[in-house]
Formats: C-alpha cells, structure tokens, sequence
C-alpha cells in the first residue's frame, strides 16, 4: 500500500501562510530546491487544495521561461507527474491533472490501494481533511527560521493524538531544517 505524506514548508511558530497569506519566506535556495526535486522524484501522485494548485500551476509552462537547469528539471518532472485536484470551485484543470469532487476519504484511499510510489499531500485544508481522516502516514516538515505570529497553521485542531516518530532530519544552508516523522503504530 502506498503511503500518504504530507510535505510543506512551516514557520517556526507552526504557520504554513501569514496572517494575511503570504508564503514569500519559503522561496528555497539552490540546495532547497534539488532537495524537493528529488522528493518530486520519487512521488507517484500529488493531492492539491485549490490555492496550492493554484500557486504550483506556473511549472506547467514555465518552461517556455529563462531558467537555470534545476528549475527546468522541476518543471518537466512536475508536468509528468499525475495530479489531483480537490476544489469545488474550479472548472477545469491544465496539464497532467484531474479534478476530484468525490469525497476525499474514498479518493485518498482507492489511490492508497493502487500500486506504485508514495502520494504527496499538500495544501492545509485538503491535509486537515486527510488528517482527520487518519490517511496520513508520513509527515515531512520544511521548518524556516522565521515567527509569523498567526495565520494558517501547518497542524489543524484535533481530538485525536496521533503518535509520531522522527525518521529523518536535515539541516539546509539556508538554516531550514527539515523533519520527517512517521506515524507510530497502534501496537508500538
């Protein structure tokens, strides 16, 4: 079965957007960026909100764009890379992606069961629905040296403890660190 990771940048303070919903501190540097073209590599399917689609959409052309040779990289490994959409508000969809309007529980879980590498998660509300749902099984933190003071956090309110454990970690140039946790088995 493949796994379900969610994967975002995060203020120090937990914020994945400011108050008023800039993310313009999470621009990566060159070693940054190679890091999530790697992990791009190696996800089969990326689950987006709308906002997230919305902002990622730019690789689906930016080809066509002045870049250096690992930004070109990203963009062809992101428009081969199958998307699905969750939105109840956009009409269509470009490139290598497909509209979800089915309930995100029976969609995560048929994508779950199909072979092939891990699903990549990305977007606070759609992870807060994925979250609640108990479908996420890794999750991977990009943590920046900066306080937001408020705005959308990376972890949504729950009921539920959910047991994790520290995978990987990885401290960029950039003074980002990066954490990878997984979720503890009911048995351990």
């Amino acid at each position: 079965m493949r796994k379900l990771i969610y994967s975002m940048n995060v203020s120090l303070d937990g914020y994945i957007a400011g108050p008023d919903g800039a993310i313009d501190w999470t621009v990566p540097d060159e070693e940054l960026f190679r890091f999530h073209t790697q992990l791009i590599q190696e996800t089969g399917v990326h689950l987006c909100g709308r906002r997230l689609y919305e902002a990622m959409v730019y690789w689906e052309t930016a080809e066509e764009s002045p870049l250096v040779a690992e930004h070109v990289k990203f963009a062809q490994i992101w428009k081969a890379l199958p998307k699905v959409v969750f939105s109840t508000t956009l009409e269509s969809v470009v490139g290598n992606t497909r509209l979800a309007r089915d309930g995100v529980g029976d969609e995560v879980s048929r994508l779950k069961e199909q072979p092939g590498k891990d699903i990549a998660v990305g977007g606070a509300g759609l992870a807060r629905a994925c979250m609640n749902l108990a479908l996420i099984d890794e999750w991977r933190l990009f943590v920046s040296p900066v306080l937001l003071g408020g705005g959308t956090p990376y972890f949504p309110r729950s009921e539920n403890k959910i047991s994790l454990e520290l995978i990987e970690t990885r401290t960029f140039g950039s003074r980002v660190v990066y954490l990878r946790y997984g979720r503890v088995s009911d048995g351990l």
